[in-house]
């Protein structure tokens, strides 16, 4: 069996023997700042906690700034995204100028097949909220956007095409009216269970200079350090 003890010692193991105990601790006590200080800040996001889940979106109140996603059964023609106006109104196909807002996506399905019925034989309707939002901030196309129950907040930042290199998808804001609320979004959260409205704004904020640079000090301190340690 091979003697360890007669193994050649690493120069760096050795300089750190030589050296003095205080100058050792002094050190390390540096390196693990140092570690601490370029590690991701992603605890904090993590232990946000998670906002009520909101009533399930075929329950929601339709509100203005909203969009209908309109099917009905055997009539392509008629399919469609309706917005919904400042008043709570949409512009229907074959009904016009239609009263939805405060109604939710059930009810007014159960309503628009009685009213269809003047024109359709057993209509069948198939309704979906759809929320309009900003996706603003370190993404590579921002703008208004068209978002559904199904989506997470990652699909909604790939319709603005993703996170640009220096975007920070860890740390997504929500912002309502001007001002940031004490929400944090993950790139797994799904939009049925945010709080997300229409007229909301999914903002990418840029990461720390530090963070975007940490490979390049982490090398260069590296550098330091090993030479620091074997010189003679």
């Amino acid at each position: 069996m091979t003697d360890m003890s007669a193994l050649p010692e690493h120069p760096l193991w050795a300089a750190l023997r030589s050296r003095s105990p205080p100058i050792t601790m002094r050190l390390i006590a540096l390196s693990i700042a140092l570690l601490l200080v370029l590690a991701p800040a992603k605890v904090a996001a993590q232990a946000a906690p998670a906002p009520t889940a909101p009533t399930v979106w075929s329950a929601q109140p339709l509100r203005p700034g909203d969009i209908i996603r309109l099917r009905v059964w055997r009539e392509p023609d008629m399919a469609g995204d309706y917005p919904i106006n400042e008043e709570g109104m949409a512009v229907l196909p074959r009904l016009g100028k239609t009263q939805v807002g405060g109604e939710s996506p059930r009810q007014l399905e159960a309503r628009l097949v009685k009213a269809y019925e003047r024109y359709l034989q057993q209509p069948s309707v198939e309704i979906t909220l759809l929320r309009r939002v900003q996706v603003l901030g370190a993404v590579r196309t921002p703008g208004l956007h068209p978002v559904d129950a199904t989506m997470t907040v990652s699909d909604v930042l790939a319709l603005a095409g993703g996170a640009t290199e220096q975007g920070d998808p860890d740390r997504i804001e929500l912002i309502r009216g001007g001002q940031r609320q004490q929400i944090r979004l993950s790139a797994t959260t799904r939009v049925v269970d945010s709080v997300i409205q229409s007229g909301d704004q999914i903002y990418v904020p840029e990461r720390s200079w530090l963070s975007r640079n940490s490979g390049i000090l982490a090398a260069g301190i590296t550098s330091l350090f090993i030479g620091f340690f074997t010189r003679r």
